[in-house]
């Protein structure tokens, strides 16, 4: 019984396997499979004339033409990271443009940040380029923006634009055009220079440059021209679509002591994600002592105020004692611990970045 039961399984799946060869045979006679529409994929042509800042595009030349080709090619087929731009400039747009016309700046330079970091604040290269500018460490130090174990200015998007927006006016008043400025805001100015007095040349389009630095204006066109016209490229973002800006007000404080970051946020009635999201330069779990501008939810402010107050008059601070190893530096000790050397100095009465063997530093947590 048991083999006669295993012979009708094999019998009913040898003519299942038939059935199926034979009605695939007759698909495949008859012409026939399952319809699959095909769905064209647009052409879009890039325009015939763009300027820059107010300076004209040689797009005459094949050359120029097929490097701006390549750039808007690019970039009007990547779907899914124009409405993202087009979703965060509703948010950091008309902040950029209200900051623009107060200093006198072309409005296309606006599109600068969305080249260089997707409008994101936390956006960091692999050159260590960080922010929603992209300054390099030295940089923004020569442009006022703090850099410490807790604090990091340039991830903060109104100090590191008005940084920004200082350098593009110094770059711009040493080259004398914008199309040079923003190449020089890429990869230096020394570099532009340089290449410059070496090639004889003064033109952007005709100097032969970094790869990145030849695609990056091309770039920052090809996304003014998606961006200020993407109706015309197929982008049609909803109203209401985008990213809102978030309401705040801002605080001036002044805290005696270092404080835990999470001890701040909750004087401020927020979660600790909530706090370090709209205040990015704060990069470490503890706030410095200083004076700072925070920014904490529209309409908790005062309150905010009264009970950080309150939390200062009762946290007292905690120490450390770190004793120094062979190899160990100040600036080591510093960052594994997320302090600015200024304080390991202060803390331990330091004077120079020497350390010693054996010597026991205080570290305030």
């Amino acid at each position: 019984m048991r083999w006669n039961r295993h012979f009708q399984i094999i019998f009913a799946i040898l003519l299942n396997s038939i059935w199926f060869v034979s009605c695939f045979d007759v698909v495949r006679a008859e012409g026939t499979s399952p319809s699959v529409p095909i769905v064209p994929v647009p052409y879009y042509a890039p325009p015939d004339r763009i300027d820059f800042c107010g300076e004209s595009v040689p797009l005459d030349s094949p050359e120029v033409r097929e490097r701006f080709d390549r750039e808007f090619t690019i970039v009007v087929y990547s779907h899914a990271q124009v409405y993202l731009w087009l979703k965060r400039a509703e948010r950091y747009f008309p902040r950029i443009e209200k900051e623009l016309a107060v200093h006198k700046l072309p409005e296309d330079l606006k599109y600068v940040a969305v080249a260089e970091s997707d409008l994101m604040a936390m956006a960091c290269s692999p050159a260590g380029a960080v922010g929603p500018w992209q300054f390099i460490s030295s940089t923004g130090r020569n442009y006022g923006l703090s850099q410490t174990g807790e604090i990091d200015e340039r991830h903060d998007f109104d100090m590191a634009m008005a940084s920004a927006f200082r350098y593009l006016k110094d770059l711009h008043g040493l080259f004398g055009n914008w199309t040079l400025a923003v190449a020089a805001y890429n990869c230096g100015e020394r570099r532009i220079a340089s290449e410059m007095e070496r090639q004889k040349v003064r033109d952007y389009y005709s100097l032969k440059l970094p790869l990145e630095t030849e695609r990056y204006i091309f770039r920052i066109l090809a996304i003014k021209a998606v961006l200020s016209s993407p109706e015309q490229y197929g982008y049609q973002l909803p109203k209401g679509g985008g990213y809102p800006e978030v309401p705040v007000d801002l605080v001036r404080v002044r805290l005696s002591h270092r404080m835990p970051l999470q001890m701040v946020a909750d004087a401020a009635g927020m979660t600790y994600r909530e706090f370090k999201v709209l205040n990015p330069f704060l990069v470490s779990n503890t706030i410095p002592e200083g004076q700072f501008t925070l920014k904490v939810h529209r309409g908790k402010g005062t309150q905010f105020q009264k009970r950080l107050a309150a939390a200062q008059a009762e946290y007292v601070p905690k120490s450390v004692a770190h004793k120094v190893s062979k190899g160990e530096t100040l600036s080591g000790i510093a960052r594994k611990y997320n302090v600015s050397m200024q304080d390991l100095r202060k803390w331990n009465r330091i004077r120079g970045d020497t350390v010693r063997i054996g010597q026991v530093l205080k570290i305030v947590r």
